[in-house]
């Protein structure tokens, strides 16, 4: 991870921080996050704190209802974003595949692993 993805993730702000910055109530903060909508961290205290990345998810939430988008919209729209994002994080390179096909089609013939990319002297 990135380091300015790094810092964006940590959970740093309390609620009042969050409210004043978002213009939201603590019962409508505390609502999204019941409908799984945001997942603050919570201190040894048992405090609910928040990253730059959950206020900016709070803020988009609360620009989609503007907007007439009703909460299983919403909810919806967030399920859709993390099947394409864990799709993408599974797919291959085209080296990957290649690699995988000259090594399965090299166990096929008796060959074990072998990797035509590899320049072999010999």
């Amino acid at each position: 991870m990135r380091e300015k993805e790094l810092r964006r993730s940590l959970a740093v702000f309390p609620i009042g921080t969050v409210i004043s910055l978002t213009d939201l109530t603590a019962r409508k903060i505390r609502y999204y996050e019941d409908q799984g909508l945001i997942e603050p961290v919570r201190s040894s205290g048992n405090r609910r704190l928040y990253s730059l990345n959950d206020l900016d998810r709070l803020l988009e939430i609360k620009d989609y209802l503007t907007e007439g988008l009703n909460m299983a919209g919403i909810k919806l729209l967030y399920q859709q974003k993390k099947a394409q994002k864990q799709s993408q994080a599974t797919q291959l390179t085209d080296e990957e595949v290649r690699k995988i096909l000259y090594d399965e089609i090299a166990q096929q013939g008796g060959l074990g692993p072998v990797n035509p990319l590899i320049n072999r002297k010999g």
